[in-house]
């Protein structure tokens, strides 16, 4: 079993490497799209997160090690930890993979972006290591209204927990990222961009998908004008996925 892999189509936007250390996830994300990937129903994935197997560690060194020997020297491939599954699940906090990925990681000279949304106080106990190993911090944050967020991401941490997670890193020296994926209510995620600014390294900026519902009624077009209009204000980095930038 690989452990890392090389994600495919629109995951492909967000890392040219990708490892998932856990199963599952329980921040029960409305827009979860990893219940479907893994033919899974909802409540199912959602009701508790595990290891990916006892030796998952041991089989991610190994892929770590056999990259290091592959690797070109100008070759600076980062791995995402996660995609199916956010590394800082609550169980983070017992079985510590994700800090002992990192670790690995860094024993071999691969470099580490991760992507979550869990508890600002478990994610801070890793920042010095994050800082060490020169890992990329990303929070996903497209709400401002804690509201809201709890409407869509019902289990998460809190809008207040992730901007001070980001301000945090950022003044440590981490690199700091968002992911604003999915945009669910277009005026929060432009608040954010306000909010954040000044303690965001790059912002990678998505539409919501899956939902068309939800995604009928909002002015894509006219939420991404408005969204590189507020970036290029701030002077900020940043992508915006494919998805939004086809949107008419």
């Amino acid at each position: 079993m690989n452990v890392i892999y090389e994600p495919k189509g629109r995951a492909r936007e967000y890392a040219p490497l990708a490892c998932n250390l856990y199963m599952g996830c329980t921040h029960g994300c409305k827009y979860c799209y990893a219940p479907a990937c893994m033919h899974k129903k909802p409540e199912e994935w959602h009701q508790a997160a595990r290891a990916r197997g006892e030796n998952v560690l041991a089989l991610f060194e190994r892929d770590c090690a056999r990259l290091a020997k592959e690797r070109a020297d100008d070759e600076m491939r980062r791995v995402l930890f996660c995609f199916l599954s956010d590394p800082y699940q609550p169980l983070e906090s017992e079985l510590h993979l994700t800090r002992r990925g990192i670790s690995v990681a860094a024993r071999h000279g691969i470099k580490v972006d991760i992507l979550t949304k869990g508890d600002g106080a478990l994610i801070e106990q890793d920042l010095p290591l994050m800082l060490e190993s020169q890992t990329h911090l990303g929070i996903t944050l497209s709400f401002i209204n804690d509201a809201s967020r709890r409407e869509w991401e019902p289990m998460a941490s809190t809008v207040q927990s992730r901007l001070n997670i980001l301000r945090k890193a950022h003044e440590m020296g981490i690199y700091t990222w968002v992911s604003m994926e999915p945009v669910i209510i277009p005026d929060e995620a432009l608040d954010v961009i306000r909010q954040a600014h000044d303690y965001v390294d790059f912002w990678k900026v998505g539409k919501l998908n899956h939902n068309k519902e939800v995604e009928r009624n909002i002015d894509w077009p006219q939420f991404r004008d408005n969204a590189t209009a507020l970036l290029d204000s701030f002077g900020s980095r940043y992508y915006i996925k494919e998805d939004l930038r086809k949107a008419v």
